[in-house]
């Protein structure tokens, strides 16, 4: 397993880092962003876990290659902020069509260039979906009708057995969201995107544990562990 770190945006005000996780079996490429909302701190402290375990060594990759971006806006990260102009509603939504904002320009194109199979984008939101179908706390989100759904659906099961709470447990959303990654990377990239949300009222150690096992069985769903 090799570990390469590059740079995203490089020579710009948007630099960020990325690293390349390459498995010792070829495979397919999997993609995780946080992130992209400079203030949803457990979706980037989940993301900085994975790469810790995997320098570590306790998680090893076995087939394909990772492509982790663990804060994608930086320069609304140190603001502690969403980001202006949300940067999730700036990505391509036709084939064709260019992104609006030269950082989610730079990501997509790291996206296609690494020809990603799977893209998972990490997030956060309010209120818990199993109290109010409102919220998108404890959520994972696919577009309708994508050959992911199923492996969505066994991850949430896997997952909410570990969560004692039936309320804090995570919930399936089917839902489209133009400008998005995910949607870009489902509709022009034609890969499997998901996006996974947790709760911003839990405490923090529990949301960024969530994330880092949602990650944990997504990577299986691809065969890459």
């Amino acid at each position: 397993m090799r570990i390469i770190q590059h740079q995203l945006a490089i020579g710009t005000r948007h630099a960020t880092p990325y690293y390349v996780i390459r498995g010792s079996i070829p495979g397919d490429t999997l993609v995780i962003t946080a992130g992209i909302h400079g203030n949803e701190r457990a979706s980037i402290l989940a993301a900085y876990r994975l790469l810790s375990n995997l320098k570590q060594g306790s998680l090893c990759l076995r087939r394909g290659t990772l492509v982790l971006v663990p804060i994608v806006n930086r320069s609304a990260y140190r603001r502690g902020i969403r980001g202006v102009p949300d940067l999730n509603r700036t990505f391509p939504r036709t084939k064709g069509q260019k992104a609006s904002h030269s950082l989610s320009a730079a990501m997509f194109r790291l996206a296609a260039n690494m020809k990603a199979r799977w893209y998972i984008d990490l997030h956060e939101a309010n209120g818990l979906s199993k109290v109010n179908r409102r919220f998108l706390g404890q959520t994972l989100i696919a577009c309708p009708g994508s050959s992911e759904v199923p492996a969505v659906r066994r991850v949430v099961r896997r997952v909410n057995r570990s969560i004692a709470s039936r309320r804090k447990q995570f919930s399936i959303r089917l839902s489209t969201l133009p400008g998005s990654g995910r949607h870009a990377a489902k509709h022009v990239l034609k890969a499997k995107a998901i996006t996974v949300e947790t709760c911003w009222s839990l405490p923090v150690v529990t949301r960024v544990r969530d994330q880092s096992r949602v990650i944990r069985n997504l990577l299986n769903e691809a065969g890459m562990l």
